[in-house]
């Protein structure tokens, strides 16, 4: 029988200083790492912070604060995903982070994760921001839509309302994770934002008859209040919390937090998903991948492809080429 302890943290960032975030991150996994937890979860791009001032002020008046954010968005890899690097492999822990990652001139809602030796096994970005979103972060592709061998197990991870196409969350399911990490911004929305988002938990824990460890960042009430003066816009950044962790059998192993900064821990006792997948196995012996696959576009986005030939003459009597045999398909099927 293997047994993980898992910690979810709940978690509210340093919007006022650069490297604010980051200390804050570092003694989380110590102080979950001192309660034995050996896979540490962090908020949806928890660092430097969500950006929150997009959900509650209209484009035109976002510049400086974006500006601000691409001066403490980190590259990756880069100091601070060294920093983590180092304090994972110290700590023997498996630590999931989600990041505002810069890449020269665009930034993206990114999910790194850290095995227990400190090594980057997986750098995935969020496939399709939501609302608000698309006016700071650049689209993801399917590269990162994979399960990675870690110390505590199979892991894979989605992002906030990636939670709402079902298709991704099947590429990580017929990849068989054992444990599957969840992110969201939490403090948004309202009441709400936190239930609908405990039933999309709850529900792909019993899916895919796997694990989720949930977690969702926080605000205090300074903070809101920095964020925007306005009382009736301060109510949209309010709520929406729910750091959580759930069996297979979707139940939940620990009270979910729902306000204030914290941890969520449990055992993952992983015989668990044996005992769901005997009943109910989606990619297996309940699947039917004869009449329902996936096919997956698996190719890293790239704004640089080899150039296509030109045309000449003898091309007329050549056999036609596929229409595009750039993109490499990965078929997923069930089973």
């Amino acid at each position: 029988m293997t047994v993980v302890r898992a910690a979810a943290v709940q978690i509210a960032p340093d919007i006022e200083t650069a490297d604010g975030t980051l200390a804050k991150v570092l003694r989380a996994i110590d102080d979950a790492a001192a309660q034995g937890a050996e896979l540490v979860v962090f908020p949806e791009t928890l660092l430097p912070y969500y950006p929150y001032f997009s959900f509650v002020k209209p484009p035109c008046a976002t510049g400086a604060d974006h500006l601000r954010l691409y001066e403490r968005a980190p590259a990756v890899p880069g100091p601070v995903t060294q920093a983590v690097s180092e304090r994972a492999r110290a700590r023997g822990t498996v630590v999931v982070l989600g990041v505002n990652e810069r890449d020269h001139g665009s930034l993206y809602n990114t999910q790194l994760v850290f095995d227990a030796d400190g090594t980057l096994v997986l750098k995935r970005r969020k496939i399709t921001p939501t609302f608000h979103e698309r006016m700071i972060w650049g689209q993801g592709d399917g590269a990162g839509l994979k399960v990675v061998d870690t110390k505590v197990g199979r892991l894979g991870a989605l992002a906030c309302w990636e939670h709402y196409n079902p298709l991704a969350r099947y590429a990580l399911m017929a990849q068989h994770e054992e444990i599957h990490v969840a992110q969201f911004p939490g403090s948004m929305v309202g009441p709400i934002f936190a239930d609908q988002m405990e039933v999309t938990i709850r529900h792909h824990a019993l899916e895919s008859g796997c694990f989720v460890v949930n977690a969702t960042g926080w605000l205090h009430d300074d903070q809101i209040a920095a964020i925007t003066p306005d009382p009736g816009l301060q109510k949209a950044l309010r709520g929406g919390c729910c750091s959580a962790i759930v069996s297979p059998e979707g139940a939940h192993l620990a009270p979910p937090l729902k306000e204030g900064e914290g941890l969520v821990i449990a055992d993952l006792d992983l015989a668990l998903i044996t005992k769901r997948k005997r009943m109910m196995d989606s990619v297996g012996h309940y699947a039917r991948p004869e009449l329902l696959s996936l096919a997956i576009n698996a190719e890293p986005a790239s704004t640089t492809r080899p150039m296509t030939p030109h045309w000449s003459p003898a091309d007329e009597h050549a056999e036609p080429a596929p229409a595009d045999d750039r993109a490499p398909v990965l078929r997923v099927a069930a089973g």
